[in-house]
Protein backbone atom coordinates (compact mmCIF):
# COMPACT_ATOMS: atom_id res chain seq x y z
CA UNK A 1 0.00 0.00 0.00
CA UNK A 2 2.83 2.37 0.86
CA UNK A 3 4.33 1.78 -2.60
CA UNK A 4 0.98 2.63 -4.26
CA UNK A 5 0.77 5.93 -2.41
CA UNK A 6 4.36 6.68 -3.40
CA UNK A 7 3.49 6.10 -7.06
CA UNK A 8 0.43 8.33 -6.72
CA UNK A 9 2.53 11.04 -5.09
CA UNK A 10 5.13 10.84 -7.85
CA UNK A 11 2.39 11.00 -10.53
CA UNK A 12 0.78 14.04 -8.90
CA UNK A 13 4.15 15.73 -8.56
CA UNK A 14 4.96 15.06 -12.20
CA UNK A 15 1.51 16.35 -13.24
CA UNK A 16 2.12 19.53 -11.26
CA UNK A 17 5.50 19.82 -12.92
CA UNK A 18 3.96 19.46 -16.39
CA UNK A 19 1.30 22.02 -15.46
CA UNK A 20 4.00 24.43 -14.35
CA UNK A 21 5.91 23.93 -17.58
CA UNK A 22 3.04 25.13 -19.73
CA UNK A 23 3.82 28.73 -20.62
CA UNK A 24 1.79 31.77 -19.83
CA UNK A 25 0.44 33.43 -22.96
CA UNK A 26 0.36 37.21 -23.24
CA UNK A 27 -1.27 38.72 -26.33
CA UNK A 28 -0.78 42.46 -26.90
CA UNK A 29 -2.85 43.94 -29.73
CA UNK A 30 -3.23 47.29 -31.39
CA UNK A 31 -5.94 48.36 -33.84
CA UNK A 32 -5.38 49.49 -37.43
CA UNK A 33 -1.59 49.26 -37.37
CA UNK A 34 0.12 48.34 -40.63
CA UNK A 35 3.16 46.06 -40.68
CA UNK A 36 5.41 48.87 -41.86
CA UNK A 37 4.28 51.23 -39.06
CA UNK A 38 6.87 50.02 -36.54
CA UNK A 39 10.42 51.05 -35.86
CA UNK A 40 11.79 47.53 -36.11
CA UNK A 41 10.56 47.46 -39.73
CA UNK A 42 13.23 50.12 -40.35
CA UNK A 43 10.72 52.94 -40.59
CA UNK A 44 12.57 56.13 -39.71
CA UNK A 45 9.43 58.30 -39.62
CA UNK A 46 8.48 57.08 -36.15
CA UNK A 47 9.94 55.64 -32.97
CA UNK A 48 8.47 52.55 -31.29
CA UNK A 49 10.95 51.53 -28.59
CA UNK A 50 8.49 49.28 -26.75
CA UNK A 51 7.47 47.35 -29.87
CA UNK A 52 11.14 47.16 -30.83
CA UNK A 53 11.93 45.65 -27.43
CA UNK A 54 9.29 42.99 -28.00
CA UNK A 55 10.80 42.25 -31.41
CA UNK A 56 14.26 41.92 -29.85
CA UNK A 57 12.90 39.09 -27.66
CA UNK A 58 11.03 37.23 -30.40
CA UNK A 59 10.58 36.23 -34.01
CA UNK A 60 9.16 38.93 -36.31
CA UNK A 61 6.93 37.92 -39.21
CA UNK A 62 7.51 39.59 -42.55
CA UNK A 63 4.44 37.90 -44.05
CA UNK A 64 1.73 38.04 -41.40
CA UNK A 65 -1.74 38.92 -42.66
CA UNK A 66 -5.12 39.46 -41.07
CA UNK A 67 -7.96 37.17 -42.12
CA UNK A 68 -10.19 40.16 -42.95
CA UNK A 69 -9.09 43.84 -42.96
CA UNK A 70 -11.86 45.08 -40.67
CA UNK A 71 -12.02 44.96 -36.86
CA UNK A 72 -15.10 42.85 -36.15
CA UNK A 73 -14.47 40.05 -38.67
CA UNK A 74 -10.73 40.00 -37.93
CA UNK A 75 -11.20 39.73 -34.17
CA UNK A 76 -13.96 37.16 -34.56
CA UNK A 77 -11.56 35.01 -36.60
CA UNK A 78 -9.01 35.24 -33.78
CA UNK A 79 -11.55 34.18 -31.19
CA UNK A 80 -13.35 31.46 -33.19
CA UNK A 81 -10.71 30.13 -35.59
CA UNK A 82 -13.21 30.59 -38.42
CA UNK A 83 -13.12 32.77 -41.50
CA UNK A 84 -15.80 35.44 -41.77
CA UNK A 85 -17.57 33.52 -44.52
CA UNK A 86 -17.82 30.50 -42.20
CA UNK A 87 -18.91 32.25 -39.01
CA UNK A 88 -21.17 34.80 -40.72
CA UNK A 89 -19.35 37.63 -38.92
CA UNK A 90 -18.42 39.45 -42.10
CA UNK A 91 -18.85 43.04 -40.93
CA UNK A 92 -18.82 45.00 -37.68
CA UNK A 93 -21.55 44.68 -35.04
CA UNK A 94 -22.51 41.08 -35.88
CA UNK A 95 -22.92 38.99 -32.69
CA UNK A 96 -21.31 35.60 -32.28
CA UNK A 97 -23.69 32.80 -33.29
CA UNK A 98 -24.98 30.91 -30.27
CA UNK A 99 -23.27 27.67 -31.31
CA UNK A 100 -19.84 29.40 -31.20
CA UNK A 101 -20.15 31.14 -27.86
CA UNK A 102 -18.77 28.18 -25.90
CA UNK A 103 -16.04 27.49 -28.44
CA UNK A 104 -14.20 30.80 -28.28
CA UNK A 105 -10.48 30.94 -27.62
CA UNK A 106 -10.98 32.12 -24.05
CA UNK A 107 -13.37 29.25 -23.26
CA UNK A 108 -10.99 26.67 -24.73
CA UNK A 109 -7.92 27.92 -22.86
CA UNK A 110 -9.89 28.34 -19.65
CA UNK A 111 -11.07 24.73 -19.91
CA UNK A 112 -7.41 23.71 -20.21
CA UNK A 113 -6.76 25.08 -16.71
CA UNK A 114 -5.57 28.59 -17.53
CA UNK A 115 -6.65 31.76 -15.81
CA UNK A 116 -7.88 33.94 -18.68
CA UNK A 117 -8.15 37.71 -18.49
CA UNK A 118 -8.99 40.39 -21.06
CA UNK A 119 -8.34 44.13 -21.01
CA UNK A 120 -9.42 46.64 -23.64
CA UNK A 121 -11.20 46.56 -26.97
CA UNK A 122 -13.15 43.37 -27.69
CA UNK A 123 -15.30 44.31 -30.71
CA UNK A 124 -16.65 40.87 -31.47
CA UNK A 125 -20.00 42.63 -31.66
CA UNK A 126 -19.78 44.63 -28.41
CA UNK A 127 -16.94 47.15 -28.20
CA UNK A 128 -15.99 45.83 -24.73
CA UNK A 129 -16.57 42.42 -23.15
CA UNK A 130 -20.28 42.39 -22.25
CA UNK A 131 -19.91 41.25 -18.62
CA UNK A 132 -17.43 40.84 -15.77
CA UNK A 133 -16.90 37.26 -16.96
CA UNK A 134 -17.50 36.54 -20.64
CA UNK A 135 -16.29 34.16 -23.34
CA UNK A 136 -13.94 32.49 -20.86
CA UNK A 137 -12.24 35.75 -19.81
CA UNK A 138 -12.27 37.82 -16.65
CA UNK A 139 -12.93 41.38 -17.76
CA UNK A 140 -10.13 43.57 -16.39
CA UNK A 141 -11.08 46.78 -18.20
CA UNK A 142 -13.31 47.82 -21.08
CA UNK A 143 -12.47 49.65 -24.28
CA UNK A 144 -10.22 52.70 -24.03
CA UNK A 145 -6.46 53.13 -23.91
CA UNK A 146 -6.31 55.31 -20.79
CA UNK A 147 -5.55 53.11 -17.79
CA UNK A 148 -5.47 49.98 -19.94
CA UNK A 149 -1.77 49.25 -19.49
CA UNK A 150 -2.11 49.85 -15.76
CA UNK A 151 -4.88 47.26 -15.51
CA UNK A 152 -2.67 44.74 -17.30
CA UNK A 153 0.31 45.52 -15.08
CA UNK A 154 -1.84 45.03 -11.97
CA UNK A 155 -2.89 41.63 -13.29
CA UNK A 156 0.73 40.65 -13.98
CA UNK A 157 1.57 41.58 -10.39
CA UNK A 158 -1.05 39.24 -8.96
CA UNK A 159 -0.15 35.83 -7.53
CA UNK A 160 -0.95 33.18 -10.12
CA UNK A 161 -1.44 29.58 -9.01
CA UNK A 162 -2.02 28.43 -12.59
CA UNK A 163 -0.62 29.54 -15.94
CA UNK A 164 -2.51 32.47 -17.40
CA UNK A 165 -3.67 33.81 -20.76
CA UNK A 166 -3.79 37.61 -20.80
CA UNK A 167 -5.06 39.70 -23.72
CA UNK A 168 -4.36 43.44 -23.74
CA UNK A 169 -6.16 45.10 -26.65
CA UNK A 170 -5.44 48.76 -27.41
CA UNK A 171 -7.52 51.00 -29.68
CA UNK A 172 -4.85 53.15 -31.29
CA UNK A 173 -3.72 54.00 -33.91
CA UNK A 174 -7.42 53.62 -34.88
CA UNK A 175 -7.98 57.28 -33.99
CA UNK A 176 -6.62 58.10 -37.45
CA UNK A 177 -10.24 57.65 -38.55
CA UNK A 178 -11.29 60.62 -36.45
CA UNK A 179 -8.29 62.64 -37.61
CA UNK A 180 -9.22 62.06 -41.27
CA UNK A 181 -12.68 63.47 -40.55
CA UNK A 182 -11.23 66.56 -38.91
CA UNK A 183 -12.28 65.42 -35.43
CA UNK A 184 -10.37 65.27 -32.16
CA UNK A 185 -8.39 62.09 -31.61
CA UNK A 186 -10.17 60.85 -28.45
CA UNK A 187 -7.54 58.52 -26.98
CA UNK A 188 -4.27 60.30 -27.73
CA UNK A 189 -2.92 63.83 -27.99
CA UNK A 190 -0.94 64.09 -31.21
CA UNK A 191 0.18 67.66 -30.58
CA UNK A 192 -0.13 70.77 -32.77
CA UNK A 193 -0.41 70.58 -36.52
CA UNK A 194 3.14 70.56 -37.92
CA UNK A 195 4.52 72.31 -40.96
CA UNK A 196 4.24 70.18 -44.06
CA UNK A 197 8.02 70.29 -44.43
CA UNK A 198 8.24 68.46 -41.10
CA UNK A 199 5.82 65.70 -42.16
CA UNK A 200 6.77 62.33 -43.66
CA UNK A 201 7.26 62.17 -47.40
CA UNK A 202 4.61 60.52 -49.52
CA UNK A 203 5.16 56.77 -49.98
CA UNK A 204 6.72 55.43 -53.17
CA UNK A 205 3.40 53.71 -53.97
CA UNK A 206 1.28 56.82 -53.42
CA UNK A 207 -0.17 56.75 -56.94
CA UNK A 208 -3.23 54.80 -58.03
CA UNK A 209 -1.74 52.70 -60.83
CA UNK A 210 -3.36 52.32 -64.30
CA UNK A 211 -4.19 48.64 -63.78
CA UNK A 212 -5.43 48.87 -60.19
CA UNK A 213 -8.90 47.43 -59.48
CA UNK A 214 -11.27 50.27 -60.29
CA UNK A 215 -13.95 48.92 -57.93
CA UNK A 216 -11.94 50.36 -55.02
CA UNK A 217 -12.39 53.94 -56.21
CA UNK A 218 -16.08 53.20 -56.77
CA UNK A 219 -16.47 51.93 -53.20
CA UNK A 220 -14.60 54.92 -51.82
CA UNK A 221 -17.08 57.31 -53.42
CA UNK A 222 -20.03 55.67 -51.64
CA UNK A 223 -19.22 56.84 -48.10
CA UNK A 224 -17.59 60.20 -47.48
CA UNK A 225 -17.50 59.63 -43.70
CA UNK A 226 -15.33 56.54 -44.12
CA UNK A 227 -13.24 58.02 -46.93
CA UNK A 228 -13.04 61.79 -46.34
CA UNK A 229 -9.66 61.79 -48.10
CA UNK A 230 -11.16 61.74 -51.61
CA UNK A 231 -10.17 65.35 -52.24
CA UNK A 232 -6.97 65.36 -50.17
CA UNK A 233 -4.03 67.30 -51.54
CA UNK A 234 -0.54 65.87 -51.32
CA UNK A 235 0.07 68.09 -48.30
CA UNK A 236 -3.08 66.74 -46.63
CA UNK A 237 -1.79 63.20 -47.07
CA UNK A 238 1.52 64.11 -45.49
CA UNK A 239 -0.32 65.56 -42.51
CA UNK A 240 -2.31 62.32 -42.35
CA UNK A 241 0.87 60.25 -42.19
CA UNK A 242 2.29 62.50 -39.49
CA UNK A 243 -0.84 62.01 -37.36
CA UNK A 244 -0.86 58.26 -37.96
CA UNK A 245 2.71 57.88 -36.80
CA UNK A 246 2.08 59.99 -33.69
CA UNK A 247 -0.85 57.72 -32.82
CA UNK A 248 1.38 54.67 -33.19
CA UNK A 249 3.94 56.30 -30.94
CA UNK A 250 1.24 57.10 -28.39
CA UNK A 251 0.13 53.48 -28.12
CA UNK A 252 3.76 52.37 -28.04
CA UNK A 253 4.18 54.52 -24.94
CA UNK A 254 1.33 52.62 -23.27
CA UNK A 255 2.72 49.26 -24.33
CA UNK A 256 6.05 50.28 -22.75
CA UNK A 257 4.42 50.12 -19.32
CA UNK A 258 3.60 46.45 -19.90
CA UNK A 259 7.02 45.67 -21.35
CA UNK A 260 8.62 47.23 -18.28
CA UNK A 261 6.63 44.83 -16.07
CA UNK A 262 7.60 41.89 -18.28
CA UNK A 263 11.21 42.90 -17.67
CA UNK A 264 10.75 43.37 -13.91
CA UNK A 265 9.31 39.89 -13.44
CA UNK A 266 11.20 38.28 -16.33
CA UNK A 267 8.03 36.94 -17.91
CA UNK A 268 10.10 36.44 -21.05
CA UNK A 269 11.48 33.27 -19.48
CA UNK A 270 8.19 31.38 -18.97
CA UNK A 271 5.73 32.96 -21.40
CA UNK A 272 4.74 33.03 -25.05
CA UNK A 273 4.36 36.75 -25.75
CA UNK A 274 2.60 37.83 -28.92
CA UNK A 275 2.31 41.29 -30.43
CA UNK A 276 0.07 41.98 -33.42
CA UNK A 277 -2.77 44.12 -34.80
CA UNK A 278 -6.23 43.29 -36.12
CA UNK A 279 -5.56 44.94 -39.53
CA UNK A 280 -3.61 47.77 -41.07
CA UNK A 281 -4.37 51.18 -42.57
CA UNK A 282 -4.05 52.54 -46.09
CA UNK A 283 -1.27 54.91 -45.00
CA UNK A 284 -1.73 57.02 -48.18
CA UNK A 285 -0.60 54.15 -50.43
CA UNK A 286 -2.65 54.28 -53.65
CA UNK A 287 -4.46 57.30 -52.13
CA UNK A 288 -6.13 54.98 -49.60
CA UNK A 289 -7.11 55.58 -45.99
CA UNK A 290 -9.02 53.21 -43.72
CA UNK A 291 -8.85 49.43 -44.26
CA UNK A 292 -11.11 46.85 -46.05
CA UNK A 293 -9.11 46.94 -49.30
CA UNK A 294 -6.60 44.13 -49.86
CA UNK A 295 -3.60 46.41 -50.31
CA UNK A 296 -0.52 45.35 -48.33
CA UNK A 297 -0.87 48.34 -46.02
CA UNK A 298 -4.35 47.13 -45.00
CA UNK A 299 -3.83 43.35 -44.87
CA UNK A 300 -0.17 42.92 -43.88
CA UNK A 301 0.07 43.30 -40.10
CA UNK A 302 2.87 43.44 -37.54
CA UNK A 303 3.38 40.15 -35.72
CA UNK A 304 6.03 39.12 -33.23
CA UNK A 305 6.02 35.90 -31.21
CA UNK A 306 8.42 35.58 -28.32
CA UNK A 307 9.18 32.02 -27.24
CA UNK A 308 9.99 31.20 -23.61
CA UNK A 309 13.61 31.72 -22.75
CA UNK A 310 14.33 33.92 -25.76
CA UNK A 311 14.60 31.10 -28.29
CA UNK A 312 15.32 32.62 -31.74
CA UNK A 313 15.21 36.11 -30.23
CA UNK A 314 15.60 38.89 -32.78
CA UNK A 315 15.07 36.69 -35.83
CA UNK A 316 12.85 37.50 -38.82
CA UNK A 317 10.86 34.86 -40.67
CA UNK A 318 9.18 34.96 -44.07
CA UNK A 319 6.81 32.14 -43.13
CA UNK A 320 3.17 32.85 -43.96
CA UNK A 321 0.97 33.50 -40.92
CA UNK A 322 -2.74 34.34 -40.83
CA UNK A 323 -3.08 36.09 -37.48
CA UNK A 324 -6.84 35.44 -37.54
CA UNK A 325 -7.54 31.75 -38.08
CA UNK A 326 -4.00 30.62 -37.19
CA UNK A 327 -4.04 32.29 -33.78
CA UNK A 328 -6.43 29.85 -32.10
CA UNK A 329 -4.60 26.63 -33.10
CA UNK A 330 -1.27 28.23 -32.16
CA UNK A 331 -2.37 29.26 -28.67
CA UNK A 332 -4.20 25.96 -28.16
CA UNK A 333 -0.96 24.20 -29.12
CA UNK A 334 1.05 25.99 -26.44
CA UNK A 335 -1.64 25.73 -23.75
CA UNK A 336 -2.69 22.13 -24.57
CA UNK A 337 -6.27 23.31 -25.05
CA UNK A 338 -8.52 21.12 -27.18
CA UNK A 339 -9.32 22.57 -30.59
CA UNK A 340 -12.94 22.23 -31.74
CA UNK A 341 -13.67 20.44 -34.99
CA UNK A 342 -14.02 22.27 -38.27
CA UNK A 343 -11.20 24.79 -37.88
CA UNK A 344 -8.77 25.05 -40.78
CA UNK A 345 -6.10 27.34 -39.34
CA UNK A 346 -2.59 26.03 -38.69
CA UNK A 347 -0.49 26.31 -35.55
CA UNK A 348 2.58 28.46 -36.09
CA UNK A 349 4.42 26.67 -33.26
CA UNK A 350 6.22 24.10 -35.51
CA UNK A 351 7.52 26.92 -37.71
CA UNK A 352 9.01 28.68 -34.69
CA UNK A 353 10.22 25.72 -32.65
CA UNK A 354 11.07 23.13 -35.30
CA UNK A 355 11.87 25.46 -38.22
CA UNK A 356 9.35 23.80 -40.52
CA UNK A 357 8.48 25.68 -43.70
CA UNK A 358 4.89 26.30 -42.79
CA UNK A 359 1.98 26.88 -45.15
CA UNK A 360 2.21 27.18 -48.92
CA UNK A 361 -0.50 29.84 -49.00
CA UNK A 362 -2.93 31.79 -46.85
CA UNK A 363 -6.19 33.54 -47.72
CA UNK A 364 -7.64 36.88 -46.66
CA UNK A 365 -11.28 37.77 -47.33
CA UNK A 366 -12.98 41.14 -47.55
CA UNK A 367 -16.24 42.81 -48.47
CA UNK A 368 -17.49 46.38 -48.67
CA UNK A 369 -20.86 45.90 -46.99
CA UNK A 370 -20.29 49.25 -45.28
CA UNK A 371 -20.48 50.88 -48.72
CA UNK A 372 -21.68 49.21 -51.95
CA UNK A 373 -21.13 45.55 -51.07
CA UNK A 374 -18.27 44.38 -53.29
CA UNK A 375 -16.38 41.20 -52.35
CA UNK A 376 -12.69 40.40 -52.55
CA UNK A 377 -10.18 37.63 -51.80
CA UNK A 378 -6.42 37.51 -51.49
CA UNK A 379 -4.29 34.41 -51.99
CA UNK A 380 -0.77 34.95 -50.67
CA UNK A 381 1.72 32.30 -51.76
CA UNK A 382 5.40 32.32 -50.90
CA UNK A 383 6.32 34.65 -53.76
CA UNK A 384 3.12 36.05 -55.22
CA UNK A 385 -0.01 37.79 -54.09
CA UNK A 386 -3.18 37.21 -56.09
CA UNK A 387 -6.21 39.43 -55.50
CA UNK A 388 -9.68 39.00 -56.98
CA UNK A 389 -12.60 41.40 -56.62
CA UNK A 390 -16.07 40.42 -57.76
CA UNK A 391 -16.60 43.27 -60.21
CA UNK A 392 -15.02 46.08 -62.16
CA UNK A 393 -12.09 46.51 -64.51
CA UNK A 394 -8.78 44.88 -63.59
CA UNK A 395 -10.48 42.95 -60.83
CA UNK A 396 -7.67 40.37 -61.00
CA UNK A 397 -4.37 41.42 -59.52
CA UNK A 398 -1.04 39.59 -59.34
CA UNK A 399 2.05 41.01 -57.65
CA UNK A 400 5.57 39.69 -57.20
CA UNK A 401 6.13 40.23 -53.48
CA UNK A 402 9.90 39.85 -53.83
CA UNK A 403 10.20 42.65 -56.40
CA UNK A 404 7.08 44.77 -55.93
CA UNK A 405 5.94 44.93 -52.31
CA UNK A 406 4.31 48.29 -53.09
CA UNK A 407 1.96 46.66 -55.64
CA UNK A 408 2.72 49.03 -58.48
CA UNK A 409 2.86 46.50 -61.35
CA UNK A 410 -0.19 44.31 -61.84
CA UNK A 411 1.24 41.24 -63.56
CA UNK A 412 -2.21 39.79 -64.21
CA UNK A 413 -2.51 41.96 -67.33
CA UNK A 414 0.65 40.42 -68.83
CA UNK A 415 0.26 37.30 -70.94
CA UNK A 416 3.53 35.77 -69.76
CA UNK A 417 2.10 35.47 -66.22
CA UNK A 418 -1.11 33.76 -67.37
CA UNK A 419 -0.07 30.37 -66.00
CA UNK A 420 0.76 31.81 -62.57
CA UNK A 421 -2.58 33.63 -62.50
CA UNK A 422 -4.31 30.35 -63.41
CA UNK A 423 -2.51 28.52 -60.58
CA UNK A 424 -3.70 31.08 -58.04
CA UNK A 425 -7.24 31.03 -59.41
CA UNK A 426 -7.28 27.28 -58.83
CA UNK A 427 -6.00 27.69 -55.27
CA UNK A 428 -8.83 30.11 -54.56
CA UNK A 429 -11.41 27.89 -56.25
CA UNK A 430 -10.36 24.88 -54.14
CA UNK A 431 -10.24 27.01 -51.00
CA UNK A 432 -13.81 28.16 -51.57
CA UNK A 433 -14.84 24.53 -52.01
CA UNK A 434 -13.18 23.57 -48.72
CA UNK A 435 -14.57 26.47 -46.69
CA UNK A 436 -18.32 26.33 -47.16
CA UNK A 437 -20.33 29.26 -45.96
CA UNK A 438 -23.73 30.81 -46.60
CA UNK A 439 -22.56 32.65 -49.74
CA UNK A 440 -19.78 30.40 -51.07
CA UNK A 441 -21.93 29.15 -53.92
CA UNK A 442 -22.25 32.77 -55.02
CA UNK A 443 -18.58 33.60 -54.65
CA UNK A 444 -17.26 30.75 -56.81
CA UNK A 445 -18.92 32.13 -59.92
CA UNK A 446 -16.76 35.25 -59.75
CA UNK A 447 -13.55 33.32 -60.43
CA UNK A 448 -12.64 33.84 -64.11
Amino acid sequence: MKRIWTIVAVFCASSSFLQARRPNVILIMTDQQAAKAVGYAVNTDLRTPAMDRIASHGVSFHNAYCSFPLSGPSRAAMMTGLYAGESGIDRNEIPLPEELRKETLGELVSAAGYDCAYAGKWHVNTISLPAEQAFGFRNLKGNGDEGLAESAVAYLQEEHDAPFFLVVSFTNPHNICEFARGQRTPMADIGPKPRVSDCPKLPANFAVTPFDADVLQFEKRQNYSLYPTQNYSNDDWRQYLHAYYRLVEAVDGEIAKIVDELDRQDYWDNSVIIFTSDHGDGMAAHHWNQKTALYEECANVPAVICLPGGVRAGEITKALFNNGVDLMPSICDWTEAVMPAGRSGKSIRPVLEDSTQGQDFIVTETNFKQTAGSYGWMVRTKRYKYVLYDKGRYREQLYDMEKDRGEMHNLAVQEKYASIVAEHREILREWLEEHPGPERWLHKRFIP
